[in-house]
Order: C-alpha cells, then structure tokens, then sequence
C-alpha cells in the first residue's frame, strides 16, 4: 500500500526588470506546483516566459498567483478595491500567466491568492467572493489553493470549484490556525530540519504545533514554502529529501 501523497509548492517569478527575488531555477527542480506571480505584486513579461517555459520542461504544474495591484508594497499592504474591479483584475492575471503557460506548451491549472489578497478573502466574504466569481467566469475547471478554513475555499466549493488546502512548511500559526503576522516573533522558521519534521507531521497526521505549544488541525493537500524565504532552497530540498525518505509520494495536486 502507497503512503499519503503530498504536493510542495513555492511562490515563483517574483522578480521584476533588474530586481530578482528568490532561485525560480533552484526551486524548479525541487517543488511540484510553481505559484507564478502575474504582474500585480511582482513579475513581468520576461520573468513570466521564463518561469513558464522552465516548469513546462521540469513537469512542474503551473498556478496563477493573483493579487491585489501592489507592485510598491510587494501585494501585502490590504488595498480596498471594489468586487467587480477586483473580479476583473483577478481575471486579467490569470489570462496574462494562462498566455505564456500556452506559449510554454502547458497551461494554468490552479489559482491562488498572495499577501494581502491571501489574508483578506480568509474572512472577507465579499472579496473572496469576488475572486470566486473571476476564476469561475475564466475556467471553472481550475483549481484552487487556500487556508483551510477560509471563507475562500467554502465559497469556491460552494460555486462547483475543486479546493485544495495548503499548510505553510515555513510559517508560525496561531492557536486559531491562521499565520502569525510577518514581524511578530514566531512568524517565520528558517531551520531546514524542524520545517522538514513540520511537513512529515502534515502530511502524516495533519497536525501542526502552534507558537504556543498546542496542536491545530491542518488538512492540507499541498505545503508551501516562500520561494522568498531565507534559505527558501534549501529548506525546500530538505523537505523534498525527507518526504521521498520517509516513504511517501511527492506529487502536484492538479
């Protein structure tokens, strides 16, 4: 009998004209799934044909990233935009990456959120709403990739879309199960062999320890790290090690 599978994902094509951010090439031999920028908070026209066109070549599964119009702040500053602009704005992107994901022979199968966007349609039912509506309008059959529990995944369910949990391999979580805040003590874990041991554990049990000792239920089907995280590389090839060591399937959800 075959262990439980899990997908690795990463956050991709997080450059723009000189500026790069993060190893796409490093992280491409490594992750499943390539969560690919669209141009709102970070990626450009040459960042996405080069992403694109070096996960077609790997197998990597190709996902739009969306997110809110905020190449200044990196997508993570909360942007009050109104649904059907956001709902436009979703739809731009994903046929921006869904263009160059064609040009690479292959093409965008999942969607999900980033920073702020990710964070807001947790619990903002009119905004995650919103991008439900855009991704359902483009392609019913992609699917999408959130917190477990979020007001994103029920309404993407609810509107006929497959959903896909996702834990954070290199994130802190709250006793409620959502992710401690960039810059509070707890937020991020950069030693390779306790994310590791933090994914096993997902995978296995589908538990996570919080910052305060106690265990949260995450059912996730896919673990992300933060191609922007320190030593993002590094702790993905430990992961991916300790994954196919312990028996168990490496595999893209979508």
């Amino acid at each position: 009998m075959s262990g439980p599978t899990i997908d690795l994902n990463s956050d991709l094509g997080e450059g723009f004209g000189i500026w790069r951010l993060g190893d796409d090439d490093a992280l491409l031999q490594i992750v499943t799934s390539a969560n690919v920028a669209c141009g709102f908070h970070a990626g450009d026209p040459d960042t996405l044909r080069r992403v694109c066109t070096t996960a077609a070549e790997r197998g990597v599964t190709i996902g739009a990233q969306v997110s809110y119009r905020d190449l200044a702040g990196f997508g993570r500053r909360a942007i009050d935009v109104p649904a059907d602009t956001l709902a436009n704005e979703v739809v731009y992107q994903i046929a921006a990456l869904a263009g160059f994901a064609r040009v690479a022979g292959t093409q965008v199968r999942y969607v999900k959120p980033h920073g702020a966007l990710y964070h807001r349609v947790g619990s903002d039912e009119t905004q995650a709403a919103a991008v439900v509506a855009a991704v359902r309008a483009y392609d019913p059959g992609l699917a999408v990739l959130g917190l477990p529990g979020s007001a994103w995944l029920r309404l993407a369910a609810d509107a006929g879309l497959t959903t896909v949990a996702e834990a954070f391999a290199d994130r802190g979580y709250t006793p409620a199960g959502t992710l401690v805040p960039r810059g509070r003590p707890g937020a991020l874990i950069t030693d390779p062999a306790e994310v590791a041991e933090r994914v096993l554990r997902i995978a296995t049990t589908g538990l996570v320890r919080a910052v305060d000792g106690s265990d949260v239920a995450v059912p996730a089907r896919s673990v992300c790290v933060h191609g922007d995280s320190p030593g993002a590389v590094e702790l993905a090839r430990e992961i991916r090690t300790a994954v196919l060591d312990r028996g168990l399937e490496l595999r893209a959800f979508a």
